[in-house]
């Protein structure tokens, strides 16, 4: 997946954010709090995928090649792709499907609500 590609699909989310910050990541967001991030941090070439997991996922995820728990995040249970191939596409997608479920979990019901996401 291409950083376009990714930003078209998160865009496709209901009530997704977007901001370009710390160096030229896009960062996108639902009721003002991050679920996924395209970045160049790390060691070589290509975008580098970053999201939000569940605990079960952050368990796994990482013992999968190419992904490692996220810089600066993975104290909040985020892992980084590599490689922009080391998920399948579809896995990928529902990987950000799901953090966007989980950020929007922590969300107050009134903003929720606001959002149109009940």
């Amino acid at each position: 997946m291409t950083r376009i590609e990714f930003d078209k699909f998160c865009a496709g989310l209901l009530a997704t954010t977007n901001v370009i910050q710390w160096g030229n990541a896009s960062v996108w967001k639902v009721g003002g709090k991050i679920f996924a991030v395209c970045s160049r941090w790390g060691q070589g070439e290509g975008p580098k995928f970053s999201f939000k997991c569940s605990d079960l996922a952050f368990e796994i995820l990482p013992q999968m090649p190419d992904i490692i728990p996220a810089p600066y995040l993975a104290r909040a249970k985020w892992v980084q792709m590599e490689k922009p191939d080391a998920l399948s596409r579809d896995e990928f997608e529902k990987h950000i499907v799901a953090a966007h479920e989980i950020i929007t979990a922590k969300l107050t019901k009134k903003l929720q609500n606001e959002l149109g996401l009940t």
